[in-house]
């Protein structure tokens, strides 16, 4: 079933610089909120996914297998073509007559049902993997903060730290649960995105100023790229695809959809303030953690942090709860799915909508935990999540969709651009590919399963 945008849609409509009013378009069915949310929310949204807890591993899985000037010099850039590529995505919206809510509806449009369930599954297991390394951060930030617990307080578990990390991320995959059942779609996130930011700011203003400090303390560090021959090739290829994967989310089109009209408009709003002002307390952790430890920098930058013991379970304790809100945007797209296949509308406190939130959305996330608990490899899992989903959702589909769609607009240099941009992240993706999932395989064979990291 579809329908036509009226009502609160036809409210919003304005007139555009040469007069004309916005036309009407066909929106499909969906048992979450659209078109409710200002474009300066949605930014806080794009703002949210980018400073994460994830920013806290940079230093240590991207810096340090780059190096300063492969780094800064990838950082930017990946910073430039995001942008560019969530543009293309984005200005795609309402191609057609239709408004394309999901990333599958756009494709599905534009190439036919293969590529629907093609993109589908590839934006599944690119959100299912982010969720999965949210939760591996959630792990780690709540057993540090224990163990910090212990240092200062009291001693809460015995010497033989009979409580591990497989246990940790149990505990924040329960607390992943109970907020996704008591918050039934992504506009509802609301004042949540405010306290996301305050969270955001407290571990990494904390990050900063600790590693700016023993980085004065300690003038000797050790910039050198670590490995040699095959590892730094390896390392590097998968650090690129960390790079694409810290500015991604994979789910442009869902997040579009929360927007008011006019949607391309405020949705190219709230991305230049995404990789404007949401950037920059990401570059300032990220560098000044590789600044203050070089390559002995962590994957988890608050283990590399010296200081007040009280000031880092605060990061931590803030980073864990960060970890639930940004989890929750990152599987919104499966939330949706669920419930409007089973026709999940009206009262979210109604006891049908309830209980079937409890069970739908907390086994997913019991899934979801398992994985995190049996393989809590971090950088690895960034490196594969870039390479197998990011990559080609982001960038290689944005430009050939863009190319396809607007195939009689363009001249000859845009499709040549657009094609060469297709081929050189299409080879990006294939070698990424290899160098994570041999990461991951190393990795394996140095840890067990359920590995207490």
């Amino acid at each position: 079933m579809r329908v036509l945008m009226e009502g609160a849609y036809s409210d919003s409509r304005s007139p555009k610089a040469n007069g004309e009013m916005h036309l009407e378009v066909e929106v499909p069915e969906t048992a979450h909120q659209i078109s409710q949310d200002s474009w300066f929310q949605v930014g806080f949204v794009l703002t949210t996914g980018i400073n994460s807890a994830f920013v806290l591993g940079y230093s240590g899985t991207t810096m340090v297998p780059l190096g300063w000037a492969g780094g800064v010099i990838g950082f930017v850039l990946a910073t430039g073509i995001s942008l560019y590529a969530n543009a293309l995505v984005a200005r795609l919206h309402e191609f057609g007559g239709k408004r394309h809510i999901r990333y599958r509806d756009l494709a599905g449009h534009i190439y036919g049902k293969k590529a629907y369930f093609l993109t589908w599954t590839l934006q599944y297991v690119n959100l299912f993997m982010i969720n999965t390394g949210f939760l591996i951060l959630a792990g780690q930030a709540l057993k540090r903060r224990i163990s910090l617990s212990e240092e200062a307080i009291y001693v809460l578990f015995r010497d033989d730290h009979d409580m591990k990390l497989p246990y940790f991320t149990a505990i924040g995959g329960f607390v992943c649960a109970i907020f996704a059942i008591g918050i039934p779609h992504l506009s509802a996130l609301g004042i949540w995105l405010c306290f996301s930011t305050v969270l955001s700011l407290i571990y990494i203003i904390v990050a900063f100023v600790l590693s700016l400090i023993d980085g004065i303390k300690d003038p000797s560090k050790d910039y050198s790229i670590p490995g040699s021959g095959a590892s730094k090739v390896f390392s590097t290829i998968g650090a690129a695809a960390s790079l694409v994967f810290a500015f991604n989310t994979g789910m442009l089109p869902e997040i579009q959809a929360t927007i008011r009209q006019p949607v391309v408009e405020n949705m190219m709003k709230a991305l230049y303030f995404q990789f404007t002002a949401g950037v920059l307390p990401l570059y300032a952790v990220v560098f000044m953690g590789y600044w203050a430890y070089g390559s002995a920098t962590s994957s988890y930058l608050l283990n590399s942090v010296s200081g007040p013991i009280w000031v880092k379970a605060m990061a931590n304790i803030a980073a864990f709860l960060q970890t639930v809100i940004a989890l929750h945007i990152f599987a919104s797209p499966m939330y949706e799915y669920l419930d409007t296949q089973y026709g999940i509308t009206g009262s979210a406190l109604s006891p049908r909508n309830l209980s079937f939130r409890i069970v739908a959305r907390g086994g997913y996330l019991a899934i979801n935990t398992l994985v995190s608990a049996a393989l809590p490899f971090l950088g690895d899992f960034m490196s594969l999540t870039g390479a197998i989903s990011t990559f080609p959702l982001t960038f290689i589909l944005a430009n050939h969709m863009y190319v396809v769609a607007k195939d009689n607009k363009l001249n000859s240099l845009q499709k040549l651009w657009h094609w060469l941009n297709v081929c050189f992240f299409s080879c990006m993706s294939i070698t990424a590919a290899i160098a994570a999932l041999r990461l991951i395989a190393l990795d394996s064979k140095t840890y067990n399963l359920f590995a207490d990291l």
